[in-house]
């Protein structure tokens, strides 16, 4: 089968597409034909030989996909050769033609979804959700900040918590970015690039705050967060790329909390529970995963750029 291999740790042209022998599976194991391969930030940090977990080399890169089962090995759950799935991770890593899981990191895809929404669903929504529902605790009736709105976890986030019956204000960097939030059901839109949009979302709400915001770029907006919250206030942090200098006492007044998160640290359960609930959200049509750009395999390397982008907008995915 052909993959993309990572022989050193380095530049994206460090992914090179090659030829490599067939996976084979063993008991409690599922093998599954890719379809389309999602592509995140995270694979951009393990690849550069930057993140606190390094996988030994060669390796693989990809966690989330969307395909056919093509073999079930002994005790590895109801799954069937061709079931349509969506993966949460993989044993093999998914930007390939194909990838080992265990039955956990396998859910069933609903037809009303294309392979590459169902690639799109793992990373991306899952941490939204985690990061609107359980660490946030987002309620109906709340004003929920989405800072980065048009990115892949962003656009989860404003389609989850429109359907939760919250208040959407999203922020984003382009006029392409503000259509497309602005589709997606935010109540408010706001370009992170003027200098008064902080100003803009404080009159949004009468001057008190908003409830919630879920931060993709600490580094550069936590320290104004604290200033846009209302009293009791939470700031989840999901993304940043540096250190950050920031007021306590922007906190203090206000009873607010930072909560960080990282998708690794959800247990099991949670796990289990989170895409369930996506999968059904999805079903309903709830949830309508949106694609930014689909490229080939071997344009691996112009996807890790592409996704660090700031003018990113809705999910980047690889098709073998």
């Amino acid at each position: 089968m052909k993959a993309i291999r990572v022989e050193q740790f380095g530049e994206p042209k460090v992914m090179q597409l090659v030829e490599v022998v067939d996976p084979q599976i063993s008991a409690g194991q599922v093998l599954v034909q890719i379809r389309a391969a999602g592509v995140n930030p995270v694979e951009t940090y393990i690849r550069a030989g930057i993140y606190a977990r390094k996988p030994q080399l060669p390796y693989t890169p990809g966690t989330d996909g969307a395909g056919i089962v093509s073999a079930v090995g002994p005790d590895a759950g109801s799954f069937k050769p061709g079931d349509r799935v969506f993966l949460s991770g993989s044993l093999s890593g998914t930007y390939g033609e194909l990838a080992v899981c265990t039955p956990d990191q396998v859910h069933d895809l609903p037809e009303v979804a294309n392979f590459a929404q169902g690639a799109a669903l793992g990373i991306p929504y899952a941490t939204a959700f985690r990061g609107l529902f359980h660490r946030a605790q987002a309620r109906r009736g709340e004003v929920v900040l989405v800072h980065g709105a048009s990115g892949g976890v962003g656009t989860a986030a404003v389609q989850l918590a429109r359907g939760a019956g919250m208040q959407v204000f999203g922020s984003v960097g382009s006029p392409e970015g503000r259509e497309l939030v602005h589709t997606l059901g935010a109540d408010r839109v706001f370009d992170h690039t003027d200098p008064s949009y902080r100003q803009d979302i404080l009159d949004a709400t009468d001057g008190r705050g908003v409830d919630c915001i879920l931060e993709m770029l600490a580094n550069v907006n936590l320290g104004e967060d604290l200033r846009l919250l209302a009293p009791r206030g939470r700031v989840v942090v999901i993304g940043s790329r540096g250190n950050v200098e920031l007021n306590p006492r922007d906190a203090m007044v206000r009873d607010a909390d930072i909560r960080g998160m990282i998708l690794a640290n959800a247990s099991p359960e949670e796990l289990a529970t989170i895409y369930k609930s996506l999968g059904e959200h999805l079903a309903a049509g709830r949830i309508q995963p949106i694609i930014g750009r689909e490229l080939p395999l071997a344009s691996a390397a112009e996807a890790h750029r592409a996704v660090m982008s700031q003018k990113a907008h809705g999910k980047i995915v690889l098709i073998p």
